[in-house]
Order: C-alpha cells, then sequence, then structure tokens
C-alpha cells in the first residue's frame, strides 16, 4: 500500500521540492524587501498548483514515455544496421522536436517584434510571422544538423572537446560579419532550443545509441548531443541575419 502511495504522489511530492525554493525566493523578497502584498493571490495559488501538476505529470511522463522509446530505437536502429536511417531519424528528431520547442516559439515571436520595431522588416502582421517562422525552421534545421553530427561523433569516436573548440571558432568568426542586431538572438537559440522536449529524445537517443556500439562507453560518447543543439543554432541564426539583410 506505501509502495503504490510513493509511486502515485511521488512526482508530486518532487516537483513540490523542485519549486518550493522558487516560492521561498518570490515571497521573501515581495514581503520582506519589497514589503508590498502578492498582487491577486488568488490567481497566483492556482496557476503554482497547475505548474505543480503539470511539472509532475511531465517528468512522469519522461520516464514512462521518451526516455524508453528514445533509447529502444536507438538500439532498433543500430541492430538494423542502417546508417542512412539511423542519420535520417536523428535529423527529424532534432527537427521535429526543435519545431515544437514552446520557448522557441516565445522568442522567434519576441524576436520578430523586435525587428519590426528597429526596421529591420516591415511592422506588418505578416512579415513578422514570415520573421519568426523563418528563424524557427532555422533553429530547427540547425538542431537537425547538429543531432546529425552528434550521432555520426558516437559512431566514429570523434574527440568532443576537438568538435566544440572547431564550432566556437566558426561561431565567433562569424560574429564579426553577422549583423550587430542578430547577434544576441543568436546566442539565446542555442538555449532555447535545448528545453523541455528536445533534451529528453536527444539525450535518450544518445544513450542508447552509445550503450549498442561495441566499445563506447555511455557516460563517456552518450552524452554530448545537447551540446551541438547548443552550438549550430548560434551559427545558424547569424548566418540567417547575414542572408535576411543582405
Amino acid at each position: 500500500m506505501l509502495g503504490t502511495l510513493r509511486d502515485a504522489f511521488g512526482p508530486l511530492v518532487e516537483a513540490a521540492r523542485d519549486i518550493a525554493a522558487i516560492l521561498v525566493v518570490i515571497a521573501f523578497f515581495q514581503i520582506i524587501v519589497l514589503q508590498q502584498p502578492f498582487p491577486d493571490l488568488g490567481k497566483m495559488v492556482v496557476g503554482m498548483s497547475l505548474v505543480l501538476l503539470g511539472l509532475a505529470f511531465f517528468v512522469r511522463g519522461l520516464e514512462i514515455g521518451l526516455f524508453p522509446v528514445g533509447d529502444a530505437m536507438a538500439h532498433a536502429f543500430v541492430r538494423k544496421g542502417s546508417a542512412f536511417w539511423l542519420l535520417l531519424f536523428a535529423f527529424a528528431l532534432g527537427f521535429c522536436t526543435t519545431v515544437a520547442e514552446p520557448a522557441l516559439i516565445a522568442v522567434a515571436g519576441k524576436a520578430a517584434e523586435a525587428a519590426a520595431q528597429d526596421g529591420m522588416i516591415q511592422a506588418g502582421h505578416e512579415a513578422m510571422q514570415d520573421y519568426a517562422l523563418g528563424l524557427r525552421l532555422t533553429v530547427a534545421l540547425s538542431v537537425g544538423c547538429a543531432i546529425v553530427l552528434g550521432v555520426l561523433r558516437i559512431i566514429f569516436n570523434w574527440p568532443l572537446h576537438w568538435c566544440m573548440m572547431t564550432g566556437y571558432v566558426l561561431v565567433v568568426a562569424t560574429t564579426y560579419i553577422a549583423p550587430h542586431e542578430i547577434i544576441g538572438i543568436a546566442y539565446d537559440s542555442g538555449g532555447v532550443t535545448t528545453s523541455t522536449i528536445t533534451v529528453p529524445m536527444v539525450t535518450a537517443l544518445g544513450i542508447g545509441l552509445a550503450s549498442s556500439i561495441r566499445g563506447r562507453n555511455p557516460v563517456l560518447d552518450g552524452f554530448g548531443l545537447i551540446a551541438f543543439a547548443s552550438l549550430l543554432p548560434i551559427l545558424f541564426v547569424m548566418v540567417y541575419g547575414i542572408w535576411v539583410t543582405a
């Protein structure tokens, strides 16, 4: 009975523990520093309750569904022995999960608004939508390519540090020729791509792939795909900015 209750309410308790620190910080600054009551306390309580439930369900869903699926598919592709289908799956996984990232959708929309205010694009609704969509597709394309590079690194056992150093040299070089207005957006794009949807699937793929290939260590070789997914969007978005303003 206790075990069943622990399994049922365990994710909820863990989620409550995780957000407790956030609540303490907010309460401290609101009450002690600002010395003001919480604005619309009822809505805040309802919102935090929804966050708590959503976080608990999300974490539990990762454990039940996404992690096992990603790991199982990696093993299956290795057994199939087809590099083409493995790389195609890696690209499609990176592309589709990034397009669906809520953080990227929000950042692309704000970037379009800022670009319109700055005069980089027309201020019309259609132009802003096209700019935001182009930015999202550019980032998604970059993450798809990044996951392919990460998979190739695992297969051929390329040193991760050399790959990353080469990538950041290209990023720094591109920064000097990219429009100043796009640089901040580009660097932020590297962070929003590694969010709630992309990270679980990509991590499961990397660990499953490293576990399936003889001579690879899941700890040493299974991780690193997220690093590629953070790096390439910076480069791709700056190139996108060069192309848009050309």
